[in-house]
């Protein structure tokens, strides 16, 4: 069957409209696609279970998809849980799988609020300016979880943000992956309409999502 005009979004969580091609690579998502006693064991590893329609799928593996079939795919909260390099090669997958006029948007946390945030914290004479930092932009690990469940949480939920961006160093980066008319957006701001049936409000507080075109 030849795949055209899909609609993907990678790194869903449990985000999963029924117009979009949803993939995850969280582990407890394929722990939960073991037959009769998946559901069971991934919930109780993370108290919750994932939308039948979600697929496993690793954007810098590559997506169980052909290349240039993707008329949009979209992103939220996902490059910052990728290392520096993986985040370099899941944009250019990304680009590769979209077909030619085709949509991107990204959204994610950014990195410039944080510091000013931080910067406004320390002229206050807070002296817990670095951990309000740390906290907030997930870098750090207050303590190191104790118990076999805590640690298979740690070791499967990837929670923590592995490397964060700021506008100038994504937007580089996206222009290096070949994409073109980049923008800083917002949301519902699209003129694809499907945008709208999954993105969500809470995802763009602090903020910093781009559009893009292949």
């Amino acid at each position: 069957m030849k795949q055209e005009n899909l609609y993907v979004h990678y790194g869903c969580g449990v985000t999963a409209p029924d117009n979009w091609l949803n993939f995850d690579a969280t582990p407890t998502l394929r722990i939960q696609k073991i037959p009769i006693i998946g559901k069971l064991l991934a919930s109780s590893l993370k108290g919750l279970t994932f939308p039948d329609n979600i697929l496993y799928g690793d954007i810098v593996k590559g997506l169980p998809i052909a290349n240039n079939s993707c008329k949009a795919i979209y992103c939220s909260h996902v490059l910052e849980h990728l290392s520096r390099q993986d985040c370099v090669i899941a944009l250019r997958n990304t680009y590769a799988l979209l077909q030619s006029g085709g949509i991107f948007r990204c959204v994610l946390p950014d990195l410039e609020k944080y510091i000013v945030r931080y910067q406004s914290d320390k002229i206050a004479g807070k002296t817990n300016a670095a951990d309000i930092f740390m906290e907030g932009s997930y870098l750090g690990i207050p303590q190191r979880s104790k118990g076999l469940k805590n640690r298979l949480i740690e070791a499967y939920g990837n929670s923590h943000h592995l490397w964060m961006w700021d506008e100038v160093s994504l937007q580089h980066e996206l222009q290096n992956a070949g994409f073109t008319q980049i923008r800083r957006c917002e949301m519902g701001d699209s003129s694809e309409p499907a945008f709208k049936t999954v993105e969500a409000p809470s995802r763009f507080i602090d903020h910093l999502a781009f559009e893009c075109i292949k």
